[in-house]
């Protein structure tokens, strides 16, 4: 009997050290094959039974198998401290962190065991998945009072808990009360991913400096957190530097290193340097690839970014759903229909069709192909419990001058109670400048303040637009003196400014301006399209003139033929016509029909036969089908009483097939 009992002894110790490696390479195969020898061999019946079903239930949860590892926990009558940690760790690393919050209180409620600094990482990981901050708080309570406010595991994980509810001042609190000597890479990691994901980006690089600035060594952690950060604020010095350190301190054995250096040199728009990186690259894998074309997209090189698709393609890597909505993304741009219908093809062959990212891009890509018959027929197969498609098609139908149907969609959407988002309102908002129905924007502008929209800067700038062009610019201009000083960013001067253009309040406008550029914020090139339409309309010459200098000395860069073409209807409207083909033919690039078609136009007010020749000249060539031209030259014509020139030209336009396309008006009528 003795023998006997050593025996199983013996295999006990054995299969809990076969358990245990099990454990460590979490071989879920290989522990299920030990569960059925134990079975067998009767090693599971007591007085063996307790350290063998302790240390296998464990192993299961390290292999993630949580129905195995639960049944055997559960019969286990006082549970170690291993155990328990083993079963909460398994819960949270699963997703799901109810069950390994509910198992904690249940280990509290025992009375048997006390938690350690393991079981207090694990649960406070799960309050932060959960978005449970209070709770989170409670737990941090208990952790204090257990001694764990110098553990640096808990401490980190209370930073990651905190940083991931939104509650970033508590994260730093728990930062700085941890002192120089305490704070691992891991910390300061911590605080730069915490900062970028909760939107504050300046902070995190603030951290980052921080950290390089006390010689803290940093790790790949380090660089994956702060290179997006770079890529969001554009700081390619900055990312240069982290770029070095990369090579200096050998920190590119992880790919994703690799990968997020090309993000951030994509996002800083230096696309030169991002291949550099790419063609160094040792290793490419489909997020490398991905990632270039994406770069590509983002700056406006669509044709670069299916070139690289081929690429990809002869490398044998194959796309995934995420590659696959970029490449389609890269379509639209270039409204290659034709292409944009083989990916579809092979989306469904490939069973990513319902992928969310990918039924967006395909709505928007038909849409913007002007196909959005094929828009709603991919729209009418999704879920329409996703927000995303619901945006692309709302989208799609201003796109195609649908707006009306936009905003039905959008009511649509909010019967489905599908909730919408900054880029819902962003696709929807423009419809309503569409429209100009100034008791629907109303309508609009209330919903958004009950639903909270109206705080989102984007938001208000829209609305600013779409009441300007409904003609209530004083509703405008109140939303636009409700925004706090700091909050007003160029795009938001640049649509007060534009309303008072459109309405001929020259003056205010070019006040609106100066007080922008005297509160630090510096034009573009939208902003002086706005100012000199707005000098144009209001026949400000000297102030449009000066303006114009202005930006040729201060932001040439901007110049765009946007801007010749306000000043050229700014001194054609007043009669100083020559001047304005003198600025033409000075252009640092070829003018384009909108220039021509602003000298032709002053030209007819003027009754100035030569240079409204040449004005159509050059626009017959350039927009050969634009029967207005041809309409204004054989006005000019008449005006001067030049009846023959005038009827030639009404004859091109009929020898061409070319028809006047007739103008209509719309009245709308309420409560009728």
């Amino acid at each position: 009997m003795d023998g006997a009992s050593q025996h199983l002894r013996a295999a006990t110790a054995r299969y809990q050290l076969l358990l245990q490696r099990c454990t460590s390479r979490k071989a879920l195969p290989n522990t299920k094959q030990i569960h059925v020898h134990t079975i067998t061999l009767g090693l599971l019946s007591p007085p063996h039974s307790p350290y063998l079903l302790s240390t296998l239930a464990a192993a299961y949860a390290m292999c993630g198998c949580a129905p195995h590892a639960r049944k055997l926990f559960d019969e286990l009558r006082n549970p170690s401290l291993f155990s328990w940690n083993a079963m909460i760790r398994m819960y949270t690393n699963t997703g799901f962190s109810y069950d390994a919050l509910r198992l904690f209180v249940q280990m509290l409620a025992s009375g048997l065991r006390w938690a350690d600094n393991y079981t207090y990482t694990f649960v406070i990981k799960a309050c932060g998945d959960c978005l449970l901050p209070q709770l989170g708080a409670v737990v941090h309570s208990r952790s204090v009072m257990n001694g764990f406010d110098s553990d640096s595991f808990v401490q980190n994980s209370l930073m990651a808990m905190y940083m991931n509810c939104g509650e970033m001042k508590a994260a730093r609190r728990v930062f700085d009360l941890m002192g120089e000597g305490a704070r691992s890479s891991v910390s300061w990691n911590t605080m730069i991913n915490g900062y970028f994901r909760n939107g504050c980006v300046k902070e995190a690089l603030m951290v980052f400096d921080w950290m390089m600035g006390r010689g803290i060594e940093p790790d790949c952690a380090t660089v994956v957190s702060v290179l997006p950060v770079c890529g969001y604020l554009k700081e390619l010095d900055v990312g240069r530097r982290v770029h070095a350190l990369v090579e200096v301190k050998n920190l590119g054995e992880n790919i994703s290193v690799w990968n997020s250096l090309l993000d951030m040199y994509a996002k800083c728009g230096n696309m030169d340097e991002a291949e550099m990186v790419f063609h160094k690259m040792d290793e490419r894998d489909v997020v490398s690839w991905t990632t270039m074309i994406n770069g590509y997209i983002l700056n406006g090189d669509a044709r670069r970014a299916l070139v690289f698709c081929q690429m990809m393609q002869f490398e044998s890597v194959k796309p995934n759903f995420v590659t696959l909505a970029s490449v389609l993304s890269a379509c639209a741009s270039l409204h290659s229909l034709k292409l944009g219908r083989c990916l579809h093809g092979w989306a469904i062959r490939q069973k990513v069709e319902s992928e969310v990212i990918v039924e967006t891009a395909l709505i928007d890509l038909y849409a913007k192909c002007n196909h959005i018959n094929l828009s709603f027929r991919v729209f009418s197969k999704t879920s329409k419990q996703r927000t995303a498609p619901w945006n692309a098609i709302i989208s799609g139908c201003n796109h195609n001058g649908l707006s009306r149907k936009a905003i039905e969609l959008f009511k649509q959407m909010l019967i489905e109670a599908v909730g919408p988002d900054d880029a819902t309102l962003n696709s929807l908002l423009p419809a309503y400048a569409i429209i100009t129905d100034l008791q629907q924007a109303r309508n609009m502008h209330s919903y958004l303040i009950k639903s909270g929209f109206l705080s989102r800067i984007e938001a208000t700038t829209i609305l600013i637009d779409v009441y300007s062009k409904c003609g209530s610019l004083k509703s405008a201009r109140n939303i636009f003196n409700g925004i706090p000083e700091n909050d007003k960013d160029i795009i938001t001067w640049s649509a007060i400014i534009a309303g008072y253009g459109i309405h001929g309040h020259g003056e205010t406008a070019i006040s609106l301006f100066n007080q922008m550029v005297q509160s630090g914020v510096k034009p573009n090139e939208v902003t002086f399209t706005s100012i000199l339409h707005a000098c144009s309309h209001a026949g400000l010459v000297d102030e449009g003139l000066s303006l114009f200098k202005f930006m040729l000395e201060d932001n040439p860069a901007c110049l765009c033929t946007d801007h010749y073409t306000c000043v050229v209807d700014l001194l054609g409207r007043a009669g100083r016509l020559e001047e304005a083909y003198e600025l033409i033919r000075t252009m640092a690039f070829r003018p384009n029909h909108a220039v021509w078609g602003a000298l032709l136009s002053a030209c007819v007010i003027h009754e100035n036969v030569e240079l409204g020749e040449v004005a159509a000249k050059w626009l017959f060539e350039l927009e050969p089908e634009n029967t207005g031209n041809y309409v204004l030259l054989a006005n000019i014509y008449s005006a001067v009483g030049r009846w023959r020139d005038a009827e030639h030209v009404r004859l091109m336009m009929n020898d061409i097939g070319l028809r006047k396309t007739p103008a209509h008006s719309l009245i709308e009528l309420r409560n009728i």
